[in-house]
């Protein structure tokens, strides 16, 4: 996965070095910016099992900020923002392997440097007893949620 692109980025951000569950590191661009999650609207993916995404809808297109040919075949980590903590993926991973659902809150990084928060939940997909692959359905947060959020993962930093 490569770095952001700083020209994808309007305005003023800060640099931080992403470390991923994987091993790898990433370059990303930080502007602080929210867009609100839309009304009425689900955000869908599915990748294969090792989190490289397959399909998207257009919602996750639209609040990725990326083009659909980005963003399929990237890990989804693409929009891993670095206010979360890795336990949170820890437990995401662990949880999904052993085919079980798992669900929570989850601050994204866009294109653009900019984030958005969802109430995730991940289903393994199986398929002859083994697991082929994740579907992610992102609906939209409450703020109290969001705010419970941010105090337990600024913990767990």
């Amino acid at each position: 996965m490569q770095d952001m692109n700083p020209t994808d980025v309007p305005g003023d951000s800060r640099e931080v070095l992403l470390h991923l569950f994987d091993g790898t590191q990433r370059k990303v661009l930080i502007t602080d910016e929210e867009t609100p999650y839309p009304e009425g609207k689900l955000i869908v993916s599915r990748t294969d099992p090792e989190g490289r995404i397959t399909h998207c809808n257009q919602s996750f297109v639209d609040m990725s900020g990326y083009e659909e040919d980005e963003i399929i075949g990237q890990p989804h980590a693409l929009l891993r923002h670095p206010d979360m903590p890795a336990a949170a993926f820890k437990d995401l991973w662990e949880t999904v392997k052993e085919g079980k659902k798992w669900h929570g809150y989850v601050k994204n990084l866009r294109k653009d440097g900019g984030y958005y928060w969802v109430y995730a939940t991940v289903i393994p997909n199986v398929r002859n007893g083994e697991i082929v692959g994740y579907t992610s359905v992102r609906r939209k947060p409450s703020q109290k949620k969001i705010e419970d959020a941010i105090s337990t993962y600024a913990s767990m930093s």
